[in-house]
């Protein structure tokens, strides 16, 4: 299925191959126990030790739902240790992503605790979060973190007695808490040297290396070349890309309106006030000796006055945007008002 060529000008080998996203495969295709190899090679690159899946767990996300529409993939997984790995695939902007990534960690650590066991039964958690949007500000499209136990006083790393690893099974508290990982796809600008830039390179562009020897990825060239599926699988893919292209679109005509409503709501806001200046400096100049004081008084009442008119135009606007069932915090962000003022709209 696979053509390969010659670039002429650099004597590399080329692929025409379509590879379809691995968002959608992995909740549409990688579902069977052949395929956890797929898995198990993408998170080994990740978290650089190797990983054997013994079984997929499902989630709300993995089941045709409302979540569909906002393009959300929630893997959970199991490996050799018992430790429970969550890779979960967002494509649209959500600004309180850090607390749903806490929330999932904390919600996958109580779905696998059965009720009256001992919190020795509690699994760590790897949290791999696969992100198509912009999530903070940072120069690296790759963060880790975990929670490690310092002095506040001498700066010294908690660690554990011979006792109480024996006891915990565990090395170092590091062990017990959850892990964290952000991949920023489209902060991904760089040639692929290494097993874990192939892996996002195919997450960013659906290209594979067709000499690739990265664990998983050489299996998914194998598995996710578009012209090896059904014509029913093609199409529901092909529906996917579609709805997933016009919902982009209507975000960034929504995010343009925004713009050009503000932009438009300054642009009276200034008349408004130049003609007021103008003619109250007038007025002014014919009195000034004798209405200093009350020119203060009309200048704080102006102030105001054009203050309260900008917030009866960010909430003719911010109803305007409800309408257009706009989330509350993107309308916050574009009117200024709060989410409760809006929530009360």
């Amino acid at each position: 299925m696979e053509k390969k060529g010659k670039d002429q000008k650099k004597g590399v080998k080329v692929s025409n191959s379509k590879y379809i996203r691995f968002d959608w495969a992995a909740k549409n295709i990688l579902r069977s126990k052949a395929d956890f190899v797929v898995f198990e090679g993408f998170i080994s690159v990740l978290v650089k030790e190797k990983v054997t899946i013994v079984e997929l767990l499902d989630s709300e996300s993995n089941q045709e739902s409302s979540d569909d529409k906002y393009n959300r993939v929630d893997i959970k997984a199991k490996n050799s240790k018992g430790e429970i790995v969550i890779v979960e695939i967002q494509q649209t902007r959500e600004t309180d992503y850090l607390q749903r990534m806490l929330y999932g960690v904390a919600k996958v650590i109580t779905e696998h605790m059965k009720k009256g066991r001992s919190y020795e039964h509690v699994k760590k958690v790897f949290s791999i979060n696969i992100l198509y949007f912009k999530l903070g500000e940072g120069t690296d499209y790759l963060y880790h973190g975990q929670t490690t136990l310092t002095g506040v006083h001498d700066g010294d790393q908690l660690s554990l007695t011979e006792h109480e690893r024996e006891d915990l099974k565990v090395v170092v508290p590091e062990d017990v808490f959850p892990e964290y990982y952000v991949i920023r796809v489209n902060e991904f600008n760089k040639l692929a040297t290494d097993y874990l830039e192939e892996w996002i390179r195919y997450l960013k562009d659906e290209y594979i290396n067709p000499d690739t020897k990265a664990p998983g990825l050489k299996e998914a060239k194998e598995r996710l070349e578009y012209l090896r599926m059904s014509p029913e699988q093609q199409h529901a893919y092909d529906h996917y890309i579609d709805t997933m292209v016009r919902d982009a679109d209507v975000y960034r005509t929504q995010m343009l309106e925004i713009k050009l409503a503000r932009e438009k709501v300054l642009a009276e806001g200034r008349a408004e006030g130049r003609a007021e200046g103008r003619a109250e400096g007038r007025a002014e100049g014919r009195a000034e000796g004798r209405a200093e004081g009350r020119a203060e008084g009309r200048a704080e009442g102006r102030a105001e006055g054009r203050a309260e008119g900008e917030k009866e135009k960010a909430i003719v606007i911010a109803r305007k945007l409800k309408e257009m069932e706009m989330s509350v915090s993107d309308i916050a962000e574009a009117t200024g008002l709060t989410v409760e003022k809006i929530e009360l709209l």
